[in-house]
């Protein structure tokens, strides 16, 4: 027992510093912006994110799908295997970020229709987004890269590239906003060079690190058609066509929160920036535990122990219960002191401290669907995860919020609590009654 505790926490601590910086800078990001003079900025600034975070959020399956197959072959000790999960998986996210650069006025201007809001908002959602979109090939490699390192268990590999990676981010986040006065055009700028300077940095560790076979230059030439072989690509896009129709939905719920706020007011949207990057710090924190989650049960499933992840999967659900309580604490102790040192534009300070009740309540009810993500991203049954999302989606959070739409704000976080609800209970009633039998049996 004390044995697998020390490897959760090997895999999760290093996970979860490294993933809360990512909400963290977007924080920062938020509070040089909120404290500019109007709350457009921040608004606009919100809404451009959003419109550019949609596509790295949608290929999201690029890491799930990248981390269940790269930590799967490292249980089969295959490190042509492993090469290949990362070269197709790296393809294929530069190809996707290069095919959005050539599109993006037509998706830009439609994005810009969808989301509404004021003039200014508008204004300045197009700034931020028009620079952004010229780093989404780096940004998709790296979720690739990121992904293949967390299967290799190398967490802590992941947690210095994202650090390095954040740090660059604030570096000219405050360079380019406080002493050049580029205003939401620098934050946008600072997070464009950041994501390529990530990328570098990822290859290095690849490299340096000594992670890929011997006679790396022989090995690409051997996978070479292995990479673009239609029927292998074929099964990849088929696991990733499971993700992807679960990371759309969730991409639904989030956007239509942004753009609805947009519709309610600017102080409504610049206060839902606030909580939605207080959301993300809880949601990037837990996925730390779902993170080595993953990569075990992966492994496990990889060596055919299938009988050790019921083991496994108690372990990560004891510290998964943890770290929300911690959570929910820090939210309901320090939560309005936050909010007021992101922001001083009292009108949006009042408002997002009216709706903080639902971010202090989220961690408990949500901790249960980022645990069992993990597990079926590492036994790579995104089907699973599809049809969980899918329900949760529209058959939970849109019927409530039509239901309670009179409520306004409170009623959109109402359905998104109920929505988080809807896909822990889905995933844990499936797997017991499924996947738990099923890893019971000896293994072969």
């Amino acid at each position: 027992m004390k044995n697998l505790d020390r490897q959760i926490v090997a895999l999760a601590i290093p996970m979860i510093l490294s993933n809360i910086t990512v909400p963290l800078l977007g924080l920062v990001d938020t509070a040089v912006i909120g404290h500019l003079s109007h709350a457009y900025y921040l608004g606009g600034s919100t809404v451009g994110a959003m419109i550019i975070t949609f596509i790295t959020w949608l290929c999201g399956f690029l890491r799930m799908s990248t981390t269940g197959l790269s930590a799967q072959a490292l249980g089969q000790n295959d490190r042509q295997q492993s090469l290949l999960v990362l070269t197709r998986g790296v393809f294929v996210g530069l190809t996707i970020g290069l095919c959005l650069i050539l599109l993006q006025v037509p998706y830009l201007q439609l994005s810009l229709w969808l989301a509404g809001g004021s003039e200014q908002v508008q204004f300045y959602a197009q700034q931020y987004a028009e620079i952004r979109i010229w780093g989404l090939p780096a940004a998709l490699a790296n979720i690739v890269v990121m992904g293949w390192l967390l299967g290799q268990h190398r967490a802590k590999a992941v947690m210095w590239l994202l650090i390095f990676t954040n740090l660059v981010n604030l570096s000219l986040d405050l360079l380019f906003v406080l002493v050049f006065q580029w205003q939401v055009q620098g934050v946008a700028a600072a997070t464009l060079i950041a994501e390529y300077s990530g990328l570098l940095a990822g290859a290095v560790i690849i490299i340096k690190g000594r992670l890929l076979p011997d006679g790396i230059y022989h090995s690409f030439i051997k996978l070479r058609t292995r990479v673009f072989s239609s029927n292998e690509l074929l099964s990849y896009f088929k696991l990733n066509r499971d993700i992807l129709i679960r990371t759309l939905c969730l991409e639904v719920c989030f956007i239509f929160i942004t753009f609805q706020g947009a519709r309610l007011g600017d102080n409504v949207v610049a206060a839902n920036a606030i909580l939605m990057n207080f959301l993300l710090l809880i949601s990037f924190g837990l996925d730390g535990i779902a993170n080595a989650a993953e990569a075990l049960i992966g492994k496990a499933w990889g060596e055919k122990k299938t009988q050790s992840i019921n083991y496994i999967l108690r372990r990560c659900t004891m510290w998964t219960v943890i770290f929300a309580i911690i959570y929910s604490l820090i939210f309901w102790i320090a939560g309005e002191m936050l909010i007021s040192t992101i922001s001083n534009i009292e009108a949006v300070v009042v408002m997002a401290t009216q709706y903080l009740p639902w971010i202090i309540l989220l961690p408990i009810i949500g901790c249960w669907c980022y645990l069992y993500d993990g597990v079926y991203v590492g036994i790579t049954r995104a089907d699973i995860m599809r049809n969980s999302m899918v329900i949760a989606t529209f058959g939970v959070f849109f019927p409530l919020w039509l239901l309670f739409s009179d409520y306004q704000n409170h009623g959109l976080w109402f359905a998104f609590t109920g929505f988080m609800a809807a896909r822990g209970a889905t995933l844990g009633w499936h797997y017991y009654q499924h996947i738990a039998i099923d890893t019971k049996k000896p293994a072969n």
